[in-house]
């Protein structure tokens, strides 16, 4: 499946359409489990309040939500969130759910204790994310890298969407970082990192 498919970041609308599309059908996109790097490492993460950058269909703020955090996840497509309500609401858990587009959404500053951004790469969010932690807060965030270009697939999607070699551990080179890593399994390339902010 090519989710990035007609996708040009350029058209806010069409963009819109595009992800509402997607995620208007019966079966959740991206499956109801939390991404694999996330749950592999929940018992680094201090529980309190949590954001879910691009929660999408609401797998990542639930299984947070089920670990006791306090989570609200901003997306751009309100079918996306009306299904992570759904989620949260089979699994007995409550989620806050905000319908922005995140190229102008503010992040209240040293508000959270955790903040999750799996599989969306914006730059310009970067010291959002970082002023909207507490002293001591993490964030755990983890997308594909170039390298995927040259994998089966992988020539879909805009490279400026891609994390570069190295990049994820620059940006936050002046944190404590607890976990980072970078794999190629010749289908999926991406870099994961959880640091703390200082």
């Amino acid at each position: 499946m090519n989710l990035y498919q007609n996708i040009t970041g350029d058209d806010v609308e069409a963009d819109r359409m595009h992800w509402d599309s997607l995620f208007n059908q019966a079966g959740y996109v991206y499956g109801r489990a939390p991404a694999a790097f996330l749950k592999e490492h929940i018992a680094l993460l201090p529980v309190g309040k949590a954001l879910d950058i691009a929660m999408g269909e609401g797998r990542n703020g639930v299984f947070l939500a089920k670990k006791g955090f306090q989570v609200t996840g901003v997306d751009y497509s309100e079918i996306a969130l009306t299904k992570a309500r759904r989620l949260a609401h089979e699994n007995r858990v409550t989620l806050r759910t905000v319908n922005a587009d995140l190229t102008e959404y503010t992040i209240k500053p040293e508000a959270y204790d955790v903040i999750v951004d799996i599989d969306f790469v914006l730059r310009s969010l970067i010291p959002e994310i970082k002023k909207g932690l507490k002293h001591g807060g993490m964030v755990v965030f983890e997308s594909q890298t170039e390298d995927q270009l040259a994998n089966t697939g992988g020539n879909v999607i805009r490279k400026d969407w891609l994390l570069k070699k190295g990049e994820l551990r620059e940006l936050f080179k002046d944190w404590d970082i607890l976990v980072y890593r970078e794999v190629n399994d010749g289908k999926d390339a991406r870099a994961s990192i959880i640091a703390r902010k200082p």
